[in-house]
């Protein structure tokens, strides 16, 4: 790309809010391909377009004071390119299954850049989309959503038709290699920011995102770096990986790197301009407002080598990793991470048997999840941090080191009374076992548990058990720190075997100073 860079201005761009650039946009893109590749520029000014199709070769160059808005089919005179046939369509959403009803998409395209420091605000981009065509159902939405009016459902789930010249995403990419994205901001980004499904060499790099519904989702690639992003999604996930049958395999997500990226839930559009609103108190699903870093739902590939590190997370779902469809998630390490408002349960690790996938999916497995040095204040006092595995298909060989954990307590004393079924096939989120019977630590169904200098702690008491150990074989503690009102047992287990505790139980506060926290 060492050519000269090419002005969209000079193929008839111009960049004043009101005229399409569209036409202009894909004619430099084009000519820069077919020069060998280069850089295409869109210097200071509002660019309205419809689909922009990349080429390989090509970056993209959003200079500062660009703003690449995307167009409205019900206000100007076109429409985003259709979405292509797809005969693996049939197990994931429609936004999953389609990548050219898309502000920005490429195909099959290699050496290609998107870099900033412009904007792209998607204001003609819809946030929805169809559900998948999967015809059992079961697990296809929270458990939280079943209170939803028919029409309520519509609305967030369309039908097919709907979608008829519409966007759905700001970026999308399928089969790429060797793609940068590094710089630029996206505001409002439709169904999602930026979808990237089997892609390989992958670095993503400085964006700020504040968007309506997700922000990144990786599907099915490897060899990626998402490192200093900031991205706001109170609506949905903020960083999340996947594992789909959108290529027609089950592809593994494999050698992913999260580093130094700060994920929330905050008001729309609030992080961008520095108010951090709270707002909105619920996402579309019905629970507290979202923002986390996830790994599934869609699960029916594996994930492997995934290393999380040194991210914040505030007003936000906890860490999640959840395989329901067949896949395999292992050696997984998280490490240094902080949450601040916690609106779930801080960390939940759940291996589910939804089975959204051909006949003869099979349930998935878990192993090897390490997890050092995380730290979460404020916490939602309904659910613990939550492994639950399944009878007969244990999670297995996790390790919780240099954790410490503050809920705000005032949990019911009826919930430590609870113990909610296994519900293999419901869609995976803390809030779908209900209020958790323990109120710092909730494990069922998990073979080789190690804990060692683990803190749990309320800032008012609760009555229910720090921890509950259900069906837990081969577990080691070490150097715990509990709170526990007097009458209450600091761990309850029921089915265990082999547990260890060295050196015994320190009784921790019930309250935490704000000096601490």
């Amino acid at each position: 790309m060492s050519r000269a860079p090419l002005d969209v201005r000079a193929f008839g761009a111009r960049g004043d809010g009101v005229s399409l650039d569209t036409d202009a946009i894909n004619a430099a893109i084009r000519a820069t391909h077919a020069a060998g590749g280069g850089e295409v520029v869109l210097p200071t000014g509002r660019w309205l377009s419809f689909s922009i199709r990349l080429l390989s070769g090509v970056a993209l160059r959003l200079d500062e004071g660009c703003v690449l808005e995307a167009a409205d089919p019900a206000r100007h005179a076109s429409a985003y390119d259709p979405a292509e046939s797809n005969p693996f369509d049939l197990y994931q959403d429609f936004g999953h299954s389609h990548w050219r009803n898309s502000l920005i998409w490429g195909d099959g395209v290699e050496d290609v850049a998107i870099v900033g420091p412009g904007l792209i605000d998607g204001l003609g981009l819809t946030r929805e989309g169809p559900g998948s065509r999967w015809s059992r159902q079961a697990g296809e939405f929270p458990v939280s959503m079943g209170g939803l009016s028919p029409e309520a459902m519509a609305i967030l789930v369309p039908d097919r038709e709907a979608m008829a010249g519409q966007g759905n995403k700001a970026i999308a990419l399928k089969n790429a290699r060797r793609v940068r994205l590094e710089g630029f901001t996206i505001w409002r980004g439709g169904h999602f920011a930026v979808l990237a499904t089997g892609c390989d060499h992958l670095a993503i790099q400085g964006l700020r995102i504040d968007t309506n519904r997700d922000g990144l989702d990786l599907d099915a690639c490897r060899d990626v770096v998402i490192a200093d992003c900031r991205i706001n999604t109170p609506n949905d996930d903020a960083i999340v990986l996947k594992s789909s049958l959108a290529l027609g395999e089950a592809r593994s997500t494999e050698r992913v790197e999260i580093t130094r990226c700060h994920v929330s839930g905050f008001d729309l559009g609030t992080m961008l301009d520095g108010t951090l609103g709270r707002t909105q108190q619920l996402a579309p699903d019905q629970d507290r407002v979202t923002g986390r870093i996830k790994l599934g739902t869609e699960s029916n590939g594996d994930f492997r080598h995934i290393a999380i590190s040194d991210c914040w997370f505030t007003r936000s779902r906890g860490l999640a990793l959840e395989t329901v469809d067949g896949g395999t998630i292992e050696d997984v390490s998280i490490h240094n991470i902080v949450l601040r408002e916690v609106t779930t349960a801080p960390l939940f690790l759940r291996l589910g048997d939804r089975g959204r996938g051909p006949d003869g999916t099979r349930r998935g497995a878990m192993r090897r999840i390490r997890v050092r040095g995380l730290t979460a204040f404020d916490i939602l006092p309904d659910y613990a941090a939550t492994i639950a595995g399944l009878e007969g298909d244990p999670i297995e060989d996790v390790e919780l080191t240099d954790i410490r954990l503050v809920y705000g307590g005032g949990g019911e004393t009826a919930w430590a009374e609870r113990r909610p079924g296994d519900m293999a096939q419901a869609y995976p989120e803390p809030s779908m076992f209900g209020p958790t019977p323990a109120h710092g630590l909730w494990v069922r169904h998990v073979t080789g548990l190690t804990l060692d200098n683990v803190r749990i702690e309320t800032l008012t008491p609760d009555p229910r058990p720090p921890i509950l150990l259900q069906a837990v074989h081969g577990a080691r503690f070490g150097r715990l720190g509990l709170a526990w009102p007097e009458g209450v047992k600091p761990i309850v287990g029921e089915d265990v075997s082999g547990l260890v505790i060295d050196p015994p139980l320190r009784v921790g506060l019930a309250t935490v100073d704000g000096d601490e926290r």
